[in-house]
C-alpha cells in the first residue's frame, strides 16, 4: 500500500513539475474571477481599481517589451543559419502553408460566426457608435500591403499605417456654373373661416425641393496605435536571408543576433513565472470594470463557444487532412 502511494505521489509530483506553469495559470484565472466578484461588493472607486490593476499592467508591459527583440533576433538568427537554397525552399513552403491554412481558418471562422452569431447581442450597441472611421475593403487591402513595407522602421515599432476616410461635402467653385434641377410641389389649402364671399377660399402654395448635397469620401493617410508586426517580420526575415548569403562577412551580426536571442529567451523564462501572479489582478480588474457582468458573461460565453468549436474543427479535422 505504501509503495503504491509513493508511486502515485511521485507521478503527481512529476506532472506538477512538468505542467506547473499551466496549473498555476488556470488557478490564477479562477482566483482572479473569485477575487473580482468579491471586490465588486466593496464598491471601489475608479482610482482604487486602477491601483489594484497595477500588477496586471506590469505583466502586459513586460510582454509587450519582449515582443520586438524576440521576433527580430529569432528570425534573423534562424534564417541566417540556413543555407541559401534551403532557406529559399523552406520560405516558399512556409509562406504557401501559412496562406493556405490561414484561408481555411478564415472560412471556418466565417461559417462558425454565421451559425452561432456571437456578436448578435452587441450589434445594437455597435450600431449606435457612429464615431468609428469608415474604411472600404480596397483601402484595408492596400493598407495591409503598405504595412508589409514600412517607410520608417522606428515608427513601425509602435505605429501602423492606416487610411482614414472622411465624408466631405462637395462645394462648387466660384467660376463653375451648374444647373441644378429643382422639384416643386403645389398644395391646395382651403380656408373655411367664412371671410371670403363664397364661404371658402382655395389657395395654392408652392414648395421648392432642392436635391441633397453631393457628398464624396476623401481618403487621408493616417496611423493607428500598435506595433507593425507584419512589416518588422518581413524586414527581419529578409535581413536574415541576406546575412546567410553574405557568409563570413555577416558572421559578426549573425553572432550578435544569436546572442541577443538567447538573452531574450532567458528573460522570457523569468518573466513567464510572473504570469500567474499578474493574471490574478488582470482578470479581477477587468471584472471590476464591467458595468453588467451577466451581460458581459453572456457575450463572452458565445464568443468562447465559437472559438472553441472553430479550433476543434480546424485542428482535429482540417489541418490533419
Amino acid at each position: 500500500m505504501a509503495v503504491a502511494l509513493d508511486a502515485v505521489w511521485v507521478r503527481v509530483k512529476g506532472v506538477c513539475k512538468q505542467n506547473g506553469l499551466l496549473i498555476l495559470s488556470v488557478l490564477a484565472v479562477v482566483v482572479g474571477c473569485l477575487l473580482g466578484f468579491f471586490l465588486r461588493t466593496k464598491q471601489l472607486s475608479e482610482q482604487e481599481v486602477k491601483y489594484f490593476q497595477f500588477p496586471g499592467e506590469l505583466l502586459m508591459r513586460m510582454l509587450k517589451m519582449l515582443i520586438l527583440p524576440l521576433v527580430v533576433s529569432s528570425l534573423m538568427s534562424g534564417l541566417a543559419a540556413l543555407e541559401p537554397k534551403c532557406s529559399s525552399r523552406l520560405g516558399l513552403i512556409t509562406i504557401s502553408y501559412y496562406l493556405w491554412t490561414t484561408f481555411l481558418a478564415v472560412v471556418v471562422g466565417i461559417i462558425m460566426v454565421l451559425i452561432i452569431h456571437p456578436g448578435g447581442v452587441a450589434q445594437k450597441e455597435d450600431s449606435e457608435d457612429s464615431s468609428k472611421p469608415i474604411m472600404s475593403s480596397a483601402d484595408a487591402l492596400l493598407d495591409l500591403i503598405r504595412n508589409m513595407f514600412p517607410a520608417n522602421l522606428v515608427q513601425a515599432t509602435f505605429q501602423q499605417y492606416r487610411t482614414n476616410s472622411k465624408p466631405v461635402m462637395k462645394t462648387l467653385k466660384a467660376t463653375e456654373s451648374v444647373s441644378v434641377t429643382h422639384r416643386a410641389l403645389i398644395y391646395n389649402l382651403q380656408d373655411d373661416t367664412g371671410n371670403s364671399e363664397n364661404g371658402s377660399d382655395v389657395r395654392n402654395f408652392r414648395l421648392d425641393l432642392t436635391p441633397p448635397p453631393d457628398v464624396v469620401m476623401r481618403t487621408e493617410p493616417g496611423t493607428s496605435e500598435g506595433m507593425n508586426v507584419l512589416g518588422i517580420v518581413i524586414f527581419s526575415a529578409t535581413m536574415g536571408i541576406m546575412l546567410g548569403r553574405m557568409g563570413p562577412n555577416g558572421s559578426a551580426l549573425v553572432n550578435f543576433c544569436q546572442s541577443l536571442n538567447e538573452a531574450v529567451l532567458k528573460i522570457v523564462a523569468i518573466v513567464i513565472w510572473y504570469f500567474p501572479f499578474g493574471i490574478v489582478f488582470l482578470v479581477a480588474g477587468k471584472i471590476l470594470e464591467m458595468s453588467d457582468p451577466s451581460d458581459m458573461g453572456k457575450k463572452l460565453g458565445f464568443y468562447a463557444i465559437t472559438v472553441v468549436m472553430g479550433l476543434i474543427l480546424h485542428g482535429l479535422f482540417i489541418l490533419p487532412s
